[in-house]
């Protein structure tokens, strides 16, 4: 028996308008269950142990006091846990040894993994956890960071990092310039603590391992996970329906690997759930960045010479890269360009991409310097700008599939009123504020990836989307249902969305800003042969009609083009002159993003960015003791970022940018709205002031010792008047 699809008026279009998440009341009522939450019989709980030194070896375990606790089942460390292997090539490449958890007895950085301890209950482990006893023999160890440290090296290219890209003869065009920038810029350690922490539960069913957790990718995870403990890629499950967060945080990360260890041993589920505390060392983290910044202009401010120098740190057992140096690449034209990336190996926690990375701590460099040069050439910060606008990549020579970033900036001055600003630093009053507003552009790879996905025609009318997205918070799920209503043209209504699971087939992770475009171009190309099958059918049976895609072939048949999206940060701060405190009064950014699938999910993405931008600028900072070689205030009462007190009027608009080599046009919003901005905020603070700060953040002892410090050489030279 064949039933025909009820007939339903197609909508003028979905994509584009504002939808409310699909799946948003269940969210605000609690039927939404995350990683941490979803029950299991004979659930059993797992607490990491960490090491409280930052460079040794583990003499002793002392675990027999431990297993006489009430309902402590185990405690694995190195010496009793099953054997894993690090050795193999994965999705992103080379593995963190840090998943080789147990597997011996070095320890590189405070936070590494010692013990997993495991109870029948999550507090009975936590207990028994606190009590076990470890004696290290603790060796020498160095965790200061600082600008042209000793054992700086250049790190080779990885597929995410160009180590150095070099075009002209910078030191021979900054001497033939008329005006020049030489200036040094820091940023200091960031952590992404997304709301719902990482979280992962393991079970084996049927011989098959099945593991419930909260990642930004099923399929990277599933994959590790097999290689981790050599097994059958196909004999893996991983699930992750809802995530409360992840920035780039949510790979694979050891408590997943624990969870697993455990539950392969006691032959039962093990759940195992990260503290606050422990996310600042287990899951990665922004490196702190050292960036020198040279520009030279002629006089009408044309750019000579871009020299950006970027140093940042990366742990003795594995190498990542801090990509600050690249904007550059992508904004400015100059006759020569050097940006170069420099690590040095400390004994410290292996950082990660943290969103936008490289981006936001190279943005606020470059669009800080960007400002500074344009006060020495006498022009205002668009317009220098737009004098060095390119027409092809800087660095690459590529055309760039759209470039709107003008159009950016002018819309958000017409929105902002920066034609009546006073160019004139420290002369705007209210009080005892000063005030001031800054600008600075933003720009973000809009890249693509592989997917794989499906489309089902179903008996009563309906249609299921079966593709392996993550929704992080982004709102894909709600995304994917407008794109695939168009494509098929039937009401958002009709259309179900299933992500999360590793069995839905390799796709495209969440990261990057390209998953949603990713999952996009699979998710068109299976609906647009579905209607084509339905087309040519007579109905549709009881089974339904399934149609799968692959966009492999697709992905890497496009053209080699410079694709970015961009975007124009402004900023209004004031200053108190008593305290040294910084107060943003209002926020603007307008982006060329490509098409916009649903603007108002669209809008809280470029809102939220923009507040870690503020954030970044104003707060953030994490501290790590020389001493001890461990974080301070590694919680959410030490480490401050913006609360709702912080965050002031913030508007996010975009300019028509649809990307035309993509099925639908998207570019990617995800990451773009914090790049620049915090720029724009440190920008503003100087036209307040009249006193530049380079080193994030912008707390109220260096705004009030920088004030003291330009009263005083504006004193001598007074005096030498």
């Amino acid at each position: 028996m064949t039933t025909t699809p009820q007939a339903t008026t197609r909508p003028a279009g979905a994509v584009g308008t504002a939808h409310t998440r699909v799946e948003g009341r269940d969210k605000v009522t609690g039927a939404a269950r995350y990683a941490g939450e979803i029950p299991f019989d004979g659930l059993a709980h797992g607490w990491l142990v960490a090491s409280t030194v930052a460079r040794g070896r583990i003499r002793s375990v002392e675990a027999e006091p431990v297993l006489a606790m009430p309902g402590v089942l185990a405690v694995l460390r190195h010496g009793n846990a099953p054997r894993i292997t690090t050795d193999y090539e994965g999705v992103v490449g080379r593995p963190d040894p840090a998943l080789g958890i147990f597997q011996h007895d070095r320890v590189p950085y405070v936070g590494w993994p010692v013990a997993l301890v495991v109870a029948e209950t999550s507090e009975q482990a936590r207990e028994a956890a606190e009590a076990l006893m470890i004696q290290y023999d603790e060796e020498p160890h160095d965790v200061a960071f600082f600008a042209g440290r000793p054992g700086l090296y250049t790190p080779e290219d990885s597929r995410f990092v160009q180590a150095e890209a070099v075009k002209g003869d910078v030191d021979a065009e900054l001497a033939a310039s008329a005006f020049v920038v030489d200036a040094e810029y820091t940023t200091p350690e960031e952590y992404h603590s997304p709301l719902e922490p990482h979280a992962a539960t393991a079970h084996w069913d049927g011989g098959r391992l099945d593991v419930v957790d909260s990642n930004q990718s099923t399929v990277w995870v599933a994959d590790e996970l097999a290689k981790l403990f050599s097994l059958d890629p196909a004999s893996v499950r991983v699930r992750s329906e809802h995530i409360g967060g992840g920035f780039g945080s949510k790979g694979v990360r050891p408590h997943q690997v624990a969870a697993v260890l455990a539950a392969t041993v006691l032959h039962r589920p093990v759940r195992v759930v990260l503290t606050r505390r422990q996310m600042f060392s287990l899951v990665g983290y922004r490196s702190p960045t050292a960036q020198r910044v040279r520009l030279g202009a002629d006089p009408d401010g044309r750019l000579r010479a871009l020299d950006h120098q970027a140093q940042s740190v990366t742990s003795t057992v594995h190498e990542f890269v801090e990509g600050s140096a690249m904007p550059g690449r992508v904004l400015y034209d100059a006759a020569a360009h050097r940006t170069t990336h420099r690590l040095v190996r400390l004994d410290v926690p292996t950082p990660t991409w943290m969103r936008a990375p490289g981006e936001a701590p190279g943005s606020f460099a470059l669009e800080s310097a960007l400002d500074e040069l344009a006060e020495k050439c006498g022009l205002d910060p668009i317009a220098l700008r737009a004098r060095n606008e390119p027409e092809v990549g800087p660095v690459s020579g590529l055309p760039f599939s759209s470039r709107n970033v003008l159009a950016c900036f002018e819309e958000g001055a017409r929105r902002f009123g920066w034609a009546e600003r006073d160019p004139r630093p420290g002369v705007r009053r209210e009080g005892r504020w000063l005030l001031g507003t800054g600008t600075a552009a933003a720009t973000y790879g809009a890249r693509v990836g592989p997917s794989t996905g499906a489309v089902t025609a179903e008996a009563d009318g309906t249609f299921t989307v079966r593709i392996n997205a993550a929704d992080i918070g982004t709102g894909a799920r709600t995304a994917l249902t407008l794109i695939a209503a168009d494509a098929l043209a039937v009401a958002p209504e009709q259309v179900r969305v299933h992500i999360g699971d590793s069995d839905l087939g390799p796709a495209m992770f969440a990261g990057g800003s390209m998953g949603t475009r990713s999952w996009a171009w699979a998710v068109l190309q299976a609906a647009g042969e579905l209607r084509e099958r339905l087309a040519l059918s007579d109905g549709i049976p009881p089974e339904g009609i399934t149609v799968r895609s692959d966009t492999s072939a697709s992905v890497s048949a496009l053209a080699a083009k410079e694709r970015h999206s961009f975007g124009a940060q402004f900023a209004e701060v004031a200053v108190d002159v008593t305290t040294g405190e910084v107060r943003v009064r209002r926020m603007l950014g307008v982006f060329a993003a490509g098409r916009i699938v649903n603007p108002l999910t669209a809008r809280s993405q470029f809102v939220g960015g923009m507040i870690w931008g503020l954030s970044m600028a104003l707060h953030e900072e994490g501290y790590r003791d020389p001493a001890s070689g461990g974080q301070v205030g590694a919680d959410f009462a030490g480490y401050h970022f913006a609360a709702n007190a912080d965050v002031p009027d913030i508007e996010a608009h975009w300019v028509d940018d649809p990307d035309p080599d993509d099925p639908v046009g998207i570019k990617g919003i995800g990451e773009i709205g914090v790049v620049g901005s915090a720029a724009a905020v440190a920008n503003a603070v100087w036209h307040a002031t009249g006193v530049r700060h380079r080193h994030l953040p912008i707390r109220p002892d260096r705004v009030l010792s920088a004030g003291a410090a330009a009263e005083s050489e504006r004193e001598r030279g007074r005096g030498d008047a």
